[in-house]
């Protein structure tokens, strides 16, 4: 991995009110790579990419998007500078159909990176193509979840954040997951930020892992050497071994 970082965390703290919940957090992801950050519940994986995205949290230290300071930039334009952020809970608009759920994503693209092309998103997802005109809310979780990845891309992101995607999907619908997620980031050169709880899928397709506990960074560094190292394997994950299929 080399090159200057598309995104840039150094010495980041978050707070949710009073309470301290990311101590220090610091770690870069290269353009065009895929990065998993692993650990535990409550241990501050939601809160980083909440931290990004500036939702919720109050922080100090940096983050820096393509170079360029993001800490006091809203939201919103966080995410029309090429951040796209699939959040743990979908946010799907469950009285709308697929495809108004999907257009949504159109809002933020901007002049100088206009929006995906819509056939060319439903491509990657044909699970959908059927479903167009069904409600968001008559879904399954696994079709949501597909939704909600689609109408990040149809944003034309240059990064994208996926919070815990593989929770309460079964096995199946997971596998198909990481065959999308491969297909992406082989064929747009997108960059992707993962969380996970799932560690077998995350160090699938991550090249690099980084290990978070009790919000502070333990491990960062490529799927291989973690997986060699049984005892930090056990002691932040709680699993023996892990094997990236």
């Amino acid at each position: 991995m080399t090159g200057p970082p598309i995104l840039h965390i150094d010495d980041l703290c978050a707070h949710y009110g009073t309470a301290q919940i990311l101590f220090g957090v610091s770690f870069d992801v290269p353009p065009g790579s895929i990065i998993a950050l692993l650990g535990r519940n409550g241990a501050g994986k939601t809160t980083t990419l909440k931290s990004v995205m500036r939702i919720e949290v109050r922080t100090t230290g940096t983050v820096e998007f393509d170079g360029v300071d993001t800490r006091r930039m809203p939201t919103y334009r966080i995410a029309r500078a090429g951040i796209g952020y699939v959040p743990g809970d979908r946010r799907i608009l469950p009285e709308m159909t697929v495809r108004d759920n999907l257009e949504l994503g159109r809002y933020i693209a901007e002049t100088d990176r206009p929006p995906a092309d819509f056939e060319s998103v439903l491509a990657y997802f044909p699970m959908l193509r059927p479903l167009l005109s069904r409600r968001g809310g008559y879904l399954s979780g696994g079709e949501q979840q597909m939704l909600t990845i689609a109408r990040c891309l149809i944003g034309n992101p240059r990064l994208i954040l996926l919070d815990e995607p593989s929770e309460g999907l079964a096995p199946k619908i997971v596998a198909e997951l990481i065959e999308i997620l491969a297909a992406i980031h082989a064929e747009l050169a997108t960059s992707i930020l993962i969380t996970e709880q799932n560690t077998a899928m995350a160090l699938t397709i991550a090249s690099h892992v980084g290990l978070i506990d009790s919000g502070r960074i333990v491990f960062f560094g490529e799927r291989e050497l973690l997986q060699e190292n049984a005892e930090l394997m056990h002691r932040y994950l709680g699993v023996q071994a892990a094997t990236a299929g």
